[in-house]
């Protein structure tokens, strides 16, 4: 029998991929790789529904707590690790099953993807840039420098405004000339979970009512205590940033709560968007009857 390709589960938060993949696991005698960039992250299990060990059904599960939240994520530093995941696994005859939401590091997995390398000092000084001015000014920078690469960042992400700038410093290209083709480096197949609108805005309120109820706040504050508000990158995860100025005296809990589902939805549009730009995805409405058997007939051409 010719090996299975690769799979990926995809699309939005709350749309239930992660129940999907281990369904998958367990029809398919595979393994599950974390493509979430927050799941990557110790003792933030609350705030990105992390399955817990009795929701994994006995399925292994890779990449997940890798990083104390005081790292900076590093797209580069994931793909040096699932690369060789992957090749282990196929070489055993594993089924490769990754799941996640973070489009970035679903096309570091498995696409021809290199990232060019970075500078401590300009980094340093662009980031420091980032806290005294703002991601603004930054932003119409790399509008002037990279029209291109402008019009798929976001104006308040300065991480990644920050990460842009340095590329165009050090290595006197556009940063758009960096970004991931389609070329894929594994057969794969990746399958897209899909929720009406409507429907997946009422999960994701759900969801963060569920994560509060869960103990968001308490571990949040646990988080904190160890280093939580100096990670760059982990600090300003969905509902952690929230919490994190509720903690902070900024606002009240409540309004930490609705910002919380805000931004969450507003995120989930930006997934939609990302995946649906991808033409591979198999797109399968998550409501309809048999989900798993759909997902197996897509898998197996």
């Amino acid at each position: 029998m010719p090996q299975l390709p690769v799979i990926a589960v995809v699309g939005p938060t709350a749309a239930g991929k992660s129940d999907l993949a281990v369904d998958l696991a367990l029809e398919l005698g595979g393994e599950v790789i974390n493509t979430d960039s927050m799941q990557l992250y110790q003792g933030m299990d609350i705030g990105t529904a992390k399955l817990s060990l009795a929701e994994r059904r006995g399925v292994p599960h890779h990449l997940l707590d890798i990083w104390d939240v005081t790292t900076t994520a590093s797209v580069a530093e994931y793909q040096s690790l699932v690369r060789p995941l992957i090749d282990d696994l196929r070489a055993k005859e594993v089924v490769p099953i990754l799941v996640g939401g973070s489009g970035l590091y679903v096309r570091a997995a498995l696409d021809d993807l290199e990232f060019p390398g970075t500078d401590p000092e300009v980094r340093a000084r662009l980031e420091a840039e980032l806290d005294l001015r703002g991601p603004g000014p930054l932003y119409e920078r790399l509008r002037e420098r990279d029209p291109k690469a402008a019009e798929t960042i976001l104006p308040g992400n300065g991480r990644r405004i920050v990460r842009a700038l340095e590329v165009i410093e050090i290595s006197g290209r556009p940063f758009s000339a960096t970004m991931p083709s389609y070329d894929a480096v594994y057969e794969s197949v990746q399958l897209g979970v899909e929720v009406p609108r409507a429907t997946l805005d009422a999960r994701v309120e759900a969801r963060v009512d569920h994560m509060w109820r869960a103990g968001l706040v308490d571990e949040v504050r646990w988080l904190a205590a160890r280093g939580l508000t100096g990670g760059r990158t982990a600090s300003r995860a969905l509902g952690y940033a929230q919490v994190l100025r509720f903690l902070g005296g900024e606002c009240t809990e409540e309004e930490a709560k609705q910002e919380t589902v805000r931004a969450t939805r507003r995120f989930v549009r930006r997934q939609e968007s990302w995946f649906r730009r991808d033409p591979r995805v198999i797109w399968l409405p998550q409501q309809e009857p048999d989900l798993v058997g759909r997902a197996l007939a897509a898998i197996r051409g």
